[in-house]
Parts: C-alpha cells; sequence; structure tokens
C-alpha cells in the first residue's frame, strides 16, 4: 500500500483483497448501520434491500419488494426499517419480515432520501417530484412543498427542525411544516447530514462539502471537480466521508476542518457510505455490486471475513473462494435438508435435480413442470444472465456473477457441498 504524505493529504489504494460482501445484482445505492452496530442494511439497483450480519458479512435476509432501486434505507431506534425506491413507495419492515409491515406510495418520482427523528416516531422523504413529506405515527402525512426540482436529501436537526437540499441548490429549513429559512447556493445539493453540534455538511454538485453553522457557511472544502454522491460522519462527529461520483472517498477532519486522506481504488463509483459506531470504520458501496470495509485511520480493508463463523456448515470451507461467493446465498438457501427451506428451496442434492422438484418448497408457478435440470452449466447461467432472463417469473431475486472465474469457483463450491 501506497502512502504519501502523513500530514495534510494521504492516498490511500483501495486494495481487491478487501473484506467484499457480495448479494446484491446491482450497484450498492444505499447504506445505513443499526443503532446498536450489529447490522448492516442495503439497498440496490437490482431492487433488491438487504440485512446484514455486521460481525461476519453473512446476509441475514434478501427483501424484495420495490418496482425498481433501491434508493435510500434506514434504521429505526426500536431495530425496525424504512426502504425508499424508484417507485416513489415508502416501506416498513421488522426483522425477519419477509414483506413490509406496511408500506406508503409518497412521491410521485424516486424517493431518494430518508431520514428518522431521534425518537422514531417519525420520519421524513425527499422526492425527486421536488416534495417533502412526513410521516408521522399513526399515518399522518404532511406535504412540504417549496423546492423547484428534485429533492436529493433530507435531515432532522436536534432541535426537531427539518432541513432539505434540492436540485434547485436551495437549503430549506422546515418548521411546524412549514418553510422557516432558505440558503440558496451555486450548486446543486446532493447531500446532508449534521454533525452531533448541530452544524450541517452539505455535498455538492461542484464537488465541494460545505459546513453551515447557523445561516453561514464556515468552511469550503474541494474534493474534486466532480459531484459528491453520498456524505456521511462518524457518530462522535469527528470524521466526515465524501465519495464523488466515480469512486475517490475524502476523509475529512472535522475540527482541523482538512481532508486528511483520499481512498481510491477498485469498486467504482462508490453510491454509498455509513460510518459504523466504533468511529473507525467505513462500510462502502461500490458500482461493482460489492459492500466492503475500511479502516479509516490505514485506510487498509478490514481483513477477511471469517467465514467458519457464519454457520456450522460453513466450517470445513473457511478458505474456499467459491463459500465466499456462497455467502450472500445464504439468507435463502441451506446446504442440507435438514435445516428446512428458507426463502429459496435447500441446494442439498441440486446437481441432478429437476426444477421445482424440491420437497417442502412453495415454488411459483411459473416454474412448476418447467423441463431443466440443475446441472453445473445450468446453474452457471443462470447467474451469468440473471434469475429474470433465465427463468423469467421466478422469486429468485435478480442477481448476476459476472466473472467467469467466480461462477466456476461456486459452482465447484456447490459440488462439493451439496452432496446428499
Amino acid at each position: 500500500m501506497l502512502r504519501l504524505f502523513a500530514c495534510l493529504l494521504l492516498l490511500w489504494p483501495l486494495s481487491a483483497a478487501a473484506d467484499e460482501w457480495r448479494g446484491h445484482g446491482g450497484p450498492v445505492r444505499a447504506l445505513d448501520v443499526s443503532r446498536d452496530g450489529k447490522e448492516i442494511l442495503s439497498g440496490g439497483f437490482d431492487g433488491a434491500s438487504i440485512l446484514w450480519n455486521a460481525a461476519n458479512g453473512a446476509a441475514k435476509n434478501v427483501l424484495n419488494f420495490h418496482a425498481g432501486s433501491v434508493d435510500t434505507v434506514a434504521f429505526l431506534p426500536n431495530g425496525d426499517f424504512i426502504t425508499g425506491g424508484e417507485d416513489g413507495i415508502v416501506s416498513l419492515w421488522q426483522p425477519g419480515s419477509k414483506s413490509p409491515v406496511m408500506h406508503w406510495k409518497l412521491h410521485e418520482a424516486r424517493v431518494a432520501a430518508l431520514a428518522v427523528a431521534p425518537d422514531g416516531k417519525k420520519f421524513v422523504s425527499a422526492g425527486w417530484d421536488g416534495v417533502v413529506k412526513i410521516l408521522a405515527s399513526p399515518g399522518t402525512i404532511t406535504e412540504l412543498k417549496g423546492h423547484q426540482g428534485p429533492v436529493n436529501a433530507v435531515r432532522f436537526l436536534p432541535d426537531g427542525r427539518i432541513i432539505s437540499g434540492g436540485q434547485d441548490g436551495a437549503l430549506r429549513f422546515w418548521k411546524d411544516g412549514q418553510a422557516s429559512e432558505v440558503i440558496q447556493f451555486p450548486s446543486g445539493i446532493t447531500a446532508l447530514t449534521v454533525l452531533p453540534d448541530g452544524r450541517i455538511a452539505a455535498g455538492f454538485g461542484d464537488g465541494v462539502v460545505r459546513l453551515i453553522a447557523g445561516d453561514q457557511t464556515v468552511k469550503e472544502l474541494a474534493t474534486g471537480s466532480l459531484p459528491v454522491i453520498a456524505l456521511a460522519h462518524s457518530p462522535d462527529g469527528k470524521t466526515l466521508a465524501a465519495a464523488q461520483i466515480r469512486g475517490a472517498v475524502s476523509l475529512i477532519d472535522v475540527a482541523s476542518q482538512k481532508i486528511r486522506g483520499t481512498l481510491v481504488g477498485p469498486g467504482l463509483p462508490v453510491w454509498s457510505l455509513v460510518i459504523m459506531p466504533d468511529n473507525a470504520t467505513l462500510i462502502t458501496g461500490g458500482g461493482d455490486r460489492m459492500i466492503r470495509r475500511w479502516n479509516m485511520s490505514t485506510g487498509e480493508p478490514v481483513g477477511a471475513l471469517p467465514i467458519a463463523k457464519t454457520t456450522d456448515e460453513m466450517a470445513a470451507y473457511a478458505d474456499d473462494p467459491g463459500a465466499k461467493i456462497y455467502r450472500a446465498c445464504i439468507a435463502c438457501h441451506t446446504l442440507k435438508r435438514a435445516e428446512g427451506p428458507r426463502a429459496g428451496p435447500s441446494l442439498e442434492g441440486i446437481f441432478g435435480r429437476k426444477i421445482g422438484t424440491e420437497k417442502g418448497y412453495a415454488y411459483s408457478d411459473a416454474l412448476k413442470g418447467k423441463d431443466l435440470i440443475w446441472t453445473p452449466e445450468t446453474v452457471s447461467k443462470l447467474f451469468e444472465v440473471g434469475p429474470a432472463h433465465y427463468l423469467p417469473g421466478t422469486k429468485m431475486p435478480e442477481q448476476t456473477i459476472g466473472n467467469a472465474q467466480d461462477r466456476a469457483a461456486l459452482i465447484q463450491f456447490l459440488e462439493k457441498a451439496t452432496k446428499n
């Protein structure tokens, strides 16, 4: 790893050997971490949301509901979570549920951002229809209008006010359902976060991150010439992370108001990021469908996952590259029938089995009676072109494995691990 200057600016290359979580079939567009740091929630361009075990990177639940990409996700204080999508719908989920507890069609265009009040009693959404909406218990919806174009970001301030930022360059403050103040900027606002001390950090289309206190810009930091696409702060308020549209992530020291390091490398662009409660670990979601973990002090990837700890049945395959790819399948499939079906059928004895015939699993009508035998070739083709193309009507989440070597590694693993 190349380290350039140890003072103002460090450049850390992101190694391909990083701790990589595979599961989405498209770029990872949204990330959030639970209050206790035990779970991570992601949303993807593939239309799926995935609940991950933060300790070992195992996919606990793969959720498919939105008709289009999932662009924003957020945890509630009690462990429930919400998702917002390209379909204009916001959905409320409980851990372990396969479908949302409730959902609302709040916007006539993409839901670009969600924020939850500190007490969890209400949340706010920002839409590309130019509208901000507040949903409070027991389902009261308040509409906030004023932006001239798509609204990209929204957050709660410590005093209960709401701020929203739009493509129109306006930072709007809302109180009791009414606009109380507007600050106009020369570039569109793409991301917002609020530091523990109440200062606002805003990312802009011109590549600048601005720190705002009250109605004054106190610092401008140029991360580059390209738009800032995601912004997050550490829980202690000491570090800001800003991702540009081509993938570089700038780490900003809030006290000195200087960029102290930049992460660049594979998986571009970085579409989403979040900082863990330890104030030291950065989680990024990439255009290559991967989720990665990084040590913010060193710029190095967090060590490879101990796959043996994921489940007992995986212990024998800790060093198998195909097992690492299979990790994303654990939420939906088991390797042994004794564990029963999950969201998908057990994979024990899959090779040589006719599709739609595993006992104890409710297949979709489209697959019942279909004339296809699972072989290494057909399974490989499934992940090459994607389930929706290979098996129209399947309930399987849309995801592909574009790398032929990765597909081969997965097949070799399944041949060993699914034998009767």
